[in-house]
């Protein structure tokens, strides 16, 4: 993690100047316990009365002549205590106005503010009024005073905040309409909210580069770029890497990378999020769908084992693109490009119905189709003579949820009598110095804890194949066929096998050798947990229906037991914790309902933790899937 992104701006980030109104104590216009005003001066003051021992109490010290007033003394000790459009705050000292009015209900309007970034104060819309400053105070960068008085919605604010939106769409183009950040966009909501106004410019806008590629997965539009430099803040501070800089003067004033490079970072899709106009955009969902024909769903990235925590965006049964959600123990506010692109598996290459027998049919031979029954009674028939042969082994993906493989491995344990586990998943791959691990698996480290609370000994991948082609294997039940190998020289083995009965969840050549194949759903097309790299169990929510005939994993180990005579009585991924998870020790202070993150995100204009500070998902329910390339 880098240093910058362990600690949050204070408000203050540049040191005002001598004499600046945040230096100046506050007027005496504030509450009468928190801010008292200063006595007149008298000449002769009145006695005052004698103490017990009839010696009056010490006159307090004046102060110098000309100096300044004496400070208020502080309402509730080590807070700062002001009041909000009348109503009272108590802040941490250092809090700046914006975070301070967020706590009473107020809302002051930003750009260039973001809560993890320096202060740039440039926007110039956050302008307030503060009783301990002649002039309007960007609230931003100011933080806040013992005994201040501030005020948001005054005229003088009001006319501000119209000119400053007056000044930005100026120039601004009006292409709302092909715009992918209509419905989402901060100019747009507060145009509606403070401007309102027709324009009054005479000629013609500044023209300047329409689509300008910066970098393999960003596209600039620098018509409708208003400078906030947030995207270049965001680029120097949290990856530390400084690709993105200002360039020109006046209204000629444009973003752009420096000459002879590009935007190539892991994390270049974070600027996207945080630029709160249409002039940053992500070229794989660039015209893709508007927002507020999406949904928006509270999950885990399962691109790596850092887990972050991300919102689905999706419409029908189609995910279009993953955002971050904050999180301040994992990821904060940001997530790397290679997990933010990791949906387009949840979208094709689905296996979307069972088939019993291999998948290697010659051309134009018609599957038949099977219902669930039928397919979990030919895994049923195929297992059942090979319960407690030690010919039969078992691989798990650690790409499954926590309840899929308590399910999974408890069936393997207590039915079919297995005590070694292989595990799959993907490869290894590179690690940046951020948020990206090597491990490109996201529920490795749950799936260690389970194995370990259910008596299971964990075997490495690389034992799997040497032991097929000796003969030692013969039959494989699968819980995912992800492989940390090349598929294909995997897939030669596994043909080897005379029973292979694989759960899985996207086709590959794997499951083209599975002689009974199960469609298994995404972990975005239901509820459940997953254990990522430092041991934090996260809890991710369900988007929408599976595809086709796919169901969980735990599902179908729960009929594949009922089906061979043992208990199973699970009916959501919820009974499943609750039944098999205290097996699991590590998991004994996890409670599975109080971690569910909200199942959908307010309506409106909502601060969202991505930093696009006010991009409202939409609200529209699945409907009937769709065929869509991506």
């Amino acid at each position: 993690m880098s240093d910058n992104d362990t600690k949050k701006p204070t408000g203050d980030a540049q040191t005002p100047p001598k004499g600046a109104p945040t230096d100046t104590p506050a007027a005496k216009i504030g509450p009468e316990p928190s801010n008292p005003p200063a006595g007149a001066k008298m000449d002769n003051p009145p006695a005052a009365a004698s103490g017990p021992t009839g010696t009056p109490p010490p006159k307090p010290a004046a102060p110098p002549a000309g100096g300044p007033p004496p400070k208020p003394q502080p309402k509730n000790p080590g807070f700062v205590t002001a009041v909000i459009d009348g109503r009272e705050v108590v802040v941490k000292p250092g809090t700046n106005m914006i975070e301070a009015a967020k706590t009473v209900g107020s809302e002051i309007p930003y750009y260039c503010y973001h809560p993890r970034l320096s202060i740039a104060a440039n926007c110039r819309i956050c302008l307030i009024e503060a009783s301990n400053a002649p002039k309007l105070v960007p609230a931003c960068q100011t933080p806040m005073a013992e005994g201040q008085v501030i005020k948001t919605t005054t005229p003088k604010v009001k006319e501000q905040q119209r000119a400053v939106m007056e000044f930005l769409l100026l120039n601004h183009p009006v292409d709302c309409s092909i715009c992918d950040q209509a419905g989402e966009c901060k100019l747009q909501d507060y145009y509606m909210k403070y401007d309102y106004k027709p324009s009054r410019l005479e000629g013609t806008k500044a023209l300047k580069h329409k689509r300008k590629v910066l970098g393999p997965r960003v596209v600039l539009d620098q018509e409708r770029c208003i400078i906030c430099t947030r995207c270049v803040r965001f680029m120097n501070e949290i990856p530390k890497e400084p690709q993105l800089g200002v360039f020109g003067r006046g209204s000629h004033e444009r973003i752009d990378v420096f000459p002879g490079n590009e935007l190539d970072s892991n994390y270049s899709l974070n600027t996207v999020d945080v630029c709160p106009v249409g002039a940053l955009l992500s070229r794989d969902f660039r015209f893709k769908a508007r927002s507020w024909f999406l949904s928006a769903t509270p999950s885990v990235c399962t691109g790596c084992s850092r887990g972050c925590s991300i919102s689905a965006d999706w419409m029908s049964q189609d995910t279009y693109r993953y955002r971050p959600r904050e999180n301040e123990a994992i990821n904060k506010s940001w997530m790397c490009d290679q997990g933010r692109l990791s949906y387009k598996d949840l979208n094709v290459g689905r296996v979307l119905a069972a088939r019993v027998g291999r998948g290697l049919q010659a051309p134009g031979t018609v599957q038949p189709v099977l219902t669930r029954k039928d397919a979990a009674l030919g895994a049923v028939k195929a297992l059942k003579p090979l319960a407690g042969s030690k010919q039969l082994a078992v691989l798990a993906s650690p790409l499954a949820s926590n309840e899929d493989l308590l399910a999974g491995l408890t069936f393997a344990k207590t039915v079919l009598g297995v005590t070694q586990v292989f595990v799959g998943g993907r490869p290894q791959g590179k690690a940046d110095h951020y948020l990206m691990t090597a491990d490109k698996n996201p529920n490795r480290q749950g799936l260690a804890l389970i194995a370990k609370g259910l008596g299971l000994s964990l075997k490495g991948f690389e034992e799997l194949t040497p032991a097929i082609n000796a003969g030692q294997v013969k039959a494989l039940y699968a819980v995912g066929t992800e492989v940390p190998t090349d598929a294909a020289a995997f897939a030669e083995a596994a043909a080897k096998l005379e029973v292979f009965v694989a759960q899985a969840q996207n086709e590959s050549p794997v499951t083209a050798q599975a002689t009974v194949l199960l469609p298994a759903s995404a972990h975005i097309e239901d509820e459940g947990t997953f254990t990522q790299a430092d041991g934090i169990t996260q809890r991710f929510r369900k988007a929408y229906p599976s595809k086709g005939d796919a169901v969980p994993h735990w599902k179908w180990a729960t009929e594949l037991t009922r089906e061979l005579g043992g208990e199973a009585a699970a009916a959501s991924a919820r009974d499943v914790w609750r039944a098999l998870s205290g097996k699991v020790s590590e998991f004994a202070e996890f409670n599975w309902d109080k971690a569910s993150p909200p199942d959908r995100e307010k309506p409106g204009i909502n601060p969202l933790p991505s930093g696009a500070d006010g991009r409202p998902p939409g609200y529209r329910e699945f409907g009937a899937p769709r065929v869509r390339g991506i």
